[in-house]
């Protein structure tokens, strides 16, 4: 849907069972239909009534939707000039992986009783994942605020994840420096959360935490931190910033150009003419 008045636009991130959807709609109608996943989001612009377990809800600017794996539902506008929402599809076992890994849990799935939650502090954290997605960024920051957003999703839940035994406690500062050391090696690549998990031995929760703890980033903003050094290398060399982009790992020359010029006040450019 490509008019001014009915859009949508979808992006996929395969390997974590992962969808995003960005939405404007005044007069189309969802029919009644339910997902084989997680899906949750947050509305922008105006608000929308939905039909789901039998009851009729709304959903207006600042709140979050959240329905369970084969949740029937429905979805119109319920203003007159309709309304903008996004929306993230995750499938199950990636919730449960998220809630083994940084829970003490058995691994048992949360259920919403309610499919509309007010809670800013969990729209935040569902649209700072949403913007991950769309805007390409590297995979730790993915899979850091799909972490973030699904254990506060899980605080809302009417049925939560069981707690198990505690686990051992801090990491030791030599796993955490093996994990900081893969991150100086290859910062230029697409590195997930496993990779440093694995470098570390312990579990990808636990590393995040640990490792703001020592280091005072986490590892997606450390890692972020090593580009935009390497690529200020390259543009005092008088490399071009979008050959220092892709060089440096940043998906494009536009991501490079955003995050130089918030860093360190200047655009790439200008650094390198300076």
């Amino acid at each position: 849907m490509t008019s001014s008045a009915e859009r949508a636009a979808y992006w996929r991130v395969p390997e974590l069972a992962l969808e995003a959807m960005d939405a404007r709609f005044e007069r189309y109608a969802y029919p009644m239909h339910a997902h084989d996943t997680y899906s949750f989001g947050v509305t922008d612009h105006g608000a929308q009534s939905f039909v789901c377990r039998g009851e009729r809800h709304v959903s207006a600017a600042g709140l979050v939707m959240v329905f369970n794996p084969d949740d029937p539902h429905d979805g119109q506008s319920a203003v007159r000039d309709g309304y903008r929402y996004r929306m993230l599809h995750l499938g199950e076992d990636h919730v449960r992986d998220v809630l083994a890994d940084a829970l003490p849990t058995e691994a048992r799935l949360p259920l919403f009783d309610t499919p509309v939650v007010d809670n800013p502090a969990l729209a935040r954290a569902v649209a700072r994942l949403h913007a991950a997605v769309t805007e390409n960024a590297p995979r730790l920051v993915v899979e850091e605020r799909l972490t973030a957003a699904v254990l506060l999703l899980s605080r809302h839940a009417s049925t939560k994840p069981t707690p198990g035994p505690d686990r051992p406690g801090r990491t030791d500062l030599a796993a955490l420096d093996r994990a900081r050391t893969l991150l100086r090696q290859r910062f230029a690549d697409n590195i997930s959360a496993d990779d440093l998990a694995r470098a570390a031995g312990c579990s990808r929760f636990t590393l995040y935490r640990g490792f703001r703890t020592a280091y005072g980033f986490a590892p997606s903003d450390y890692q972020r931190d090593l580009r935009l050094r390497r690529a200020r290398a390259l543009l005092a060399e008088g490399t071009p910033p979008a050959t220092a982009a892709a060089e440096a790992g940043f998906a494009d020359q536009a991501h490079l150009t955003r995050w130089f010029a918030r860093t360190y006040g200047v655009t790439p450019a200008a650094y390198r003419t300076a």
